[in-house]
This record gives structure tokens, sequence and C-alpha cells, in this order.
């Protein structure tokens, strides 16, 4: 079991009144999920009329949606033949994570030294996304409020460069646990999680630029295990 009523201080930010989306955005939210979670198959051909009419959206919003998703990594557009969902090998895991291990240990320690009340609150949401997710078992909501702690953590960190240079490589993270670590992985993987979250209101950025390392690690392990498979 988790607790989280430690890291909880006040009401939550209600949405009811947030803006609306835009398209673009809508597009490559749905569009990065259906890839993370295997939805569309790794190594498989998709076209563009497909995606538009699977999403029901416009031409623009998810071709732009397409191309972010090209640049970072997870689809290759191929003139005539299609768009490729980039494949899934074990040994990029420990790649990415290489890559990923230092941007976090900065996000860490700057969203612990400027998180707002906003982000607090995003954290909160997070971290009970995660609960419920586990008590429940439910993976897929366990994705999406990774993701959202994700967002909480860009957003905390007021570090827009290094923020970019790390959200690709969450992506591509979150998909191969959800490939390889799922099925076993959820409470272990919330624990770590809610460490950080901790760390970083109460605004201790020593502890938090650990509490990132110790995720890493973990993720780390997973990944060497998946590669001997």
């Amino acid at each position: 079991m988790i607790y989280l009523e430690y890291i909880r201080s006040g009401p939550l930010i209600s949405t009811d009144t947030a803006s609306p989306e835009p398209a673009a955005t809508k597009a490559y939210r749905a569009l990065e999920h259906m890839i993370v979670t295997l939805e569309l198959a790794p190594a498989s051909f998709v076209t563009e009329g497909a995606l538009i009419e699977r999403l029901g959206l416009g031409r623009t919003p998810v071709r732009e949606a397409i191309q972010r998703l090209a640049w970072e990594g997870l689809l290759d557009i191929r003139p005539r033949a299609g768009i490729a969902i980039a494949p899934l090998h074990p040994g990029d895991w420990l790649r990415v994570l290489d890559a990923r291990r230092g941007v976090e240990v900065v996000l860490a320690r700057s969203a612990a030294r400027f998180v707002t009340r906003e982000a607090a609150d995003m954290f909160h949401d997070a971290a009970l996304a995660m609960q419920k997710a586990v008590i429940s078992g439910n993976v897929l909501a366990f994705i999406q409020a990774d993701k959202a702690l994700d967002e909480a953590l860009a957003l905390a960190a007021d570090n827009p460069f290094a923020a970019r240079l790390a959200a690709p490589l969450q992506t591509h993270s979150r998909r191969f646990w959800f490939r390889y670590k799922a099925d076993t992985g959820l409470a272990e993987s919330a624990e770590h999680h809610v460490a950080l979250i901790r760390s970083i209101l109460d605004g201790d950025e020593e502890a938090a630029a650990k509490d990132a390392k110790r995720l890493m690690a973990l993720l780390r392990g997973h990944a060497e295990t998946a590669a001997t498979r």
C-alpha cells in the first residue's frame, strides 16, 4: 500500500474551467498513447488516412502530431510506403535510460527548488492516480498517471530546455516498461515515483536528485533483465 496523505496540502485545482486542448495536441496525445500501449504494434505500418479516421480529427492536426512523433523517433514516415511504427529492441531501453538519467536529475533538482502550487497540485493528482491504478491493477491508468507526473515535473522545473530533452526519452521508456514490466512492476514503480514527489514537495533538492537516480536505477534493472531475454 502506498500512503499519500503526507504529500497532500489543500484542494486540487479544478479542471472544469480549463481552456480547450488544441486539436494537434489531442492528436499527439492520442497517438502517443496508442504507440506506448502497443495499440499501434511495433514495426507495423499504418497510413495517414487510417490514423485520421481512427482519431476522428482533421488532417492538419493529425499530420502535425505525426511529424512531432517522427521527430521523437516513435514513427518513421516513408514516402509511398506509409508510416512505420518504431520497433522495440530490448537493448535500446538501456540506451534510452543512459540518455535520460542525467536530465531527470536536473529536472528533479530544479523542481524541488522552483515548484509552484499549480505544479504541486499536478503532482498530487498524479500520485493519487498512481495509487488508484496500483490498487485496481489498471496498467493503462498507471501509464496515464506516469505521463501526468512527467508533465508536472516539466512544469515545476521551470527549465524548458531540459523538459524538451526529457519528454521523448520518457515516452520511449514508458513504452519499453509497458512491453516488458507492466505485468509485475506497478507497486514498486509507484513507490519510487511517490518518493520523488515527496522530496520535490519538501523542497529538498538533494533528496529529489537521489530519488530520481533511484528511479532510473530501478528502470535500468528492468531494462537489463529485458535485454537478456
